[in-house]
């Protein structure tokens, strides 16, 4: 049986999840849209931390990126106050 999109992303998501659950924190997918963006939220301590923006992309988007050749970006829904 094939995983859709969502379960790829997520099983993607699940191999640094220990890295933020170690910091208190935590991701979640909400959505991947038909143009490729991953839509996640950020939860627990990775929601409110300055450091959000580089873990999003040096850790998260490269992690679904490169495990889901679909997906070209991810973005955080509740992360607009840390972005540059």
């Amino acid at each position: 049986m094939s995983q859709t999109l969502l379960e790829r992303v997520e099983k993607a998501l699940d191999t640094i999840r220990p890295y933020l659950e170690a910091d208190g924190g935590n991701a979640k997918v909400v959505e991947v849209t038909e143009d490729g963006i991953a839509k996640v939220e950020l939860l627990g301590a990775c929601g409110s931390c300055p450091m959000s923006a580089m873990t999003l992309k040096a850790g998260i988007e490269q992690a679904i990126v490169n495990a889901v050749p679909e997906v070209n970006k991810v973005e955080a829904i509740n992360m607009e106050e840390f972005e540059s």
